[in-house]
């Protein structure tokens, strides 16, 4: 029982910062694809799709994540 406070403290520390590198992700993503469509309009929907699915999966591994710090938590 001493050990669950510290599993409820790695378990929001690792929810965060998984949160917080996919928001780092999904922003990166975002300005590439705005520069991309700046300097090149006509591939504007290949870019966008590009995006989307990067993004797609960027936030799979940021729920995968939360789902490993909620398991650990409630261990």
């Amino acid at each position: 029982m001493e050990g669950l406070g510290l599993a409820y403290l790695g378990a929001g520390l690792g929810a965060g910062l998984a949160v917080i590198g996919a928001g780092l992700g999904i922003g990166n993503i975002a300005a590439s694809a705005a520069e991309g469509t700046a300097r090149q309009p006509e591939a504007t929907s290949d870019i966008r799709t590009t995006m989307i699915i990067a993004a797609a999966l960027i936030e799979g591994v940021a729920l995968f994540g939360e789902v490993i710090c909620v398991l650990l938590a409630l261990k």
